[in-house]
């Protein structure tokens, strides 16, 4: 995924926010913050931070302002990249074209490393300019957007449903957990942190929503037609594990449609507020990414 000029600024306040936010590897215990550093820089794409900033914007807010949830998120994510390669779970050597953590720091550091960045987010929100209120109700949607009920709940639902048969509504279920319920809450919580109408929070939540679910198909896509050179981990995965799909369930073509479709829809949802299209640009992103 290559970011428009205009977004770039966005990665770059992102990452210095991360920097500051997580210890310096010389920092005891050295093992831990190294660790988490190795995984959280370089980053890949930050696509879900840079959705926050850019919700937040097109609300009206200075996008640094935003930096702390969007950082908070990342690192949610991060955790749960660490957490996805181990052997007890995808078993991945590779993530974002070098070793997976587990690789290079052991399995017992990198769960820990995990647990450590999944700690510092909620941390980040504490610590948050924020009033009270907008604390407490960007808690309680992260928790759900992260728990059972979202991305670790659509992990056990993809880990449990290997070799299995599922319908199209059983596979958009799981994805929308697993992959679309953090994109979901990295597009609504701006509108939270800006403290928009209930229209609007409707309208990005619906965009945050398409965009994951959309995410999500282009990654199988891309598990199929690209290599594991330039995705950075392993190709061919979900074929080998036998892993429901969208292209094993409606094949390439009506997939590629369908994120398409998604896609446009997210476009439209926030037409309203997208006054300098930087967020229908941004969802575009999705289905042009090669990893």
């Amino acid at each position: 995924m290559s970011f428009p000029a205009q977004l770039l600024r966005s990665i770059e306040s992102i990452n210095q926010f991360l920097d500051q936010a997580i210890p310096p590897e010389n920092s005891e215990p050295l093992p831990i913050h190294k660790a988490m550093r190795y995984s959280l820089f370089p980053g890949g794409k930050r696509f879900r931070p840079v959705l926050t900033v850019t919700a937040g914007e097109a609300l009206g807010l200075d996008g640094s302002f935003v930096l702390p949830t969007a950082c908070a998120i990342e690192m949610i994510h991060t955790y749960s990249l660490i957490h996805d390669d181990l052997p007890s779970m995808d078993n991945d050597d590779y993530r974002r074209g070098k070793p997976a953590n587990h690789k290079v720091f052991g399995e017992a550091i990198a769960i820990l490393a995990g647990d450590a960045l999944l700690t510092h987010s909620f941390e980040q929100i504490a610590k948050s300019p924020y009033k009270p209120e907008i604390k407490a109700r960007l808690v309680q949607q992260m928790s759900e957007a992260a728990g059972t009920t979202g991305m670790i709940g659509g992990q056990v639902m993809d880990m449990v449903n290997e070799n299995q048969i599922l319908s199209r509504a059983q596979l958009e279920q799981l994805h929308s957990m697993k992959t679309a319920a953090l994109i979901r809450f990295a597009a609504l919580s701006g509108a939270i942190i800006a403290e928009a109408e209930q229209s609007a929070e409707n309208s990005f939540a619906e965009y945050g929503s398409c965009i994951g679910l959309a995410f999500q198909i282009v990654d199988d896509v891309l598990d199929i037609e690209s290599t594991t050179e330039i995705l950075g981990k392993t190709a061919g995965k979900d074929q080998h594990t036998k892993k429901v799909t969208y292209p094993s369930l409606i094949g390439l073509d009506q997939s590629k449609k369908l994120a398409s479709d998604l896609i446009d829809k997210a476009c439209e949802s926030i037409k309203k507020y997208d006054r300098h299209s930087t967020l229908a640009l941004l969802a575009k992103q999705v289905l042009s990414r090669k990893k």
